[in-house]
């Protein structure tokens, strides 16, 4: 993919999630208040930075082999993992109910989840891209049990 795909596509989801976010935050803060802010702006944080590194990830991938891309991509994916899991055990362990709504962060985090990838959906479905076929081949082998292009006799 090219710089332009990636930039589509990041418009494209940061847009509604940044929007399904803002609406998050403010009913946390109107519904929990401080405590409820935090939780949401963690939330929306989290989530963006998640996904922008899958972007991230593809863009400087775009030349390399599809072994090493799907490497990179695992990796990619493994390290986000244990780094959600090491700040998640930290926010458990350190920060009080009190400062930080883990409801709010849940259902935000959820929302905005789901408004980022169905606006990458829609953004890569405008695109429009082709998609190369295999070349035609100019033999015809008459060997193949399931070729049906035999000439009747």
């Amino acid at each position: 993919m090219s710089n332009a795909v990636e930039a589509k596509l990041g418009k494209g989801a940061l847009i509604p999630a940044s929007a399904v976010g803002l609406v998050g935050l403010i009913m946390a803060t109107i519904l929990k208040g401080k405590s409820g802010f935090y939780g949401g702006l963690l939330a929306q944080a989290l989530v963006v930075i998640f996904f922008a590194v899958h972007l991230l990830v593809s863009k400087y991938s775009a030349k390399m082999e599809p072994i090493a891309v799907m490497a990179m991509a695992m990796l990619s994916y493994f390290v986000k993992i244990i780094i959600l899991g090491a700040l998640f055990f930290l926010v458990l362990n350190n920060i009080s109910e009190k400062s930080l709504n883990r409801a709010s962060f849940g259902v935000i985090s959820i929302c905005v989840t789901i408004a980022w990838l169905a606006g990458e959906v829609r953004a890569f479905f405008k695109l429009r891209m082709q998609m190369p076929l295999p070349p035609k081949s100019e033999t015809n082998d008459t060997n193949d049990p399931n070729d049906t292009n035999e000439q009747v006799q």
